[in-house]
């Protein structure tokens, strides 16, 4: 299958394992929109308005596109830890807009690990994920 790789820019240093170890697997995994140049908040911070609209907006019709591509999505949910906070299972907005996407092309829907304690746990449980509790096999 070709997989998709979702997840946060935190998630990043996790990327090269899994994929790797998709492929042992016999898959193909497909790398995150801006993988090989992550954006962070601060390189958002320095856009003018203007610049910053017409990104997302090209980062969402990537997404869209990538994910017609795909047989699957995985949605690589590390903890996050932000102000201190730490946030298990982490699936921020933009992964879960991936996620969406996924949804509406029909996508099969993998998540790395048990679902987040979210406000968007329920929308997250109607995309009916495949939970692999780290466990790339149950593929």
């Amino acid at each position: 299958m070709r997989i998709g790789i979702i997840c946060s820019t935190t998630a990043y240093g996790k990327i090269p394992e899994v994929a790797q170890a998709l492929e042992k697997l016999g898959h193909v995994p497909v790398m995150p929109n801006c993988y090989d140049e992550p954006v962070y908040n601060e390189d958002t911070d320095r856009m003018s308005e203007e610049m910053y609209l017409a990104f997302f907006k090209s980062m969402y019709m990537q997404s869209r596109e990538r994910t017609a591509s795909l047989d699957a999505v995985l949605v690589l949910n590390e903890p996050k830890t932000k102000n201190g906070t730490v946030f298990p299972n982490y699936i921020g907005a933009a992964t879960f807009l991936e996620m969406y996407e996924a949804f509406m092309q029909g996508k099969k829907i993998f998540i790395y690990y048990d679902l987040p304690d979210s406000m968007l746990l329920d929308e997250i449980k109607g995309f009916a994920p495949i939970l692999l509790n780290g466990d790339l096999t149950a593929i």
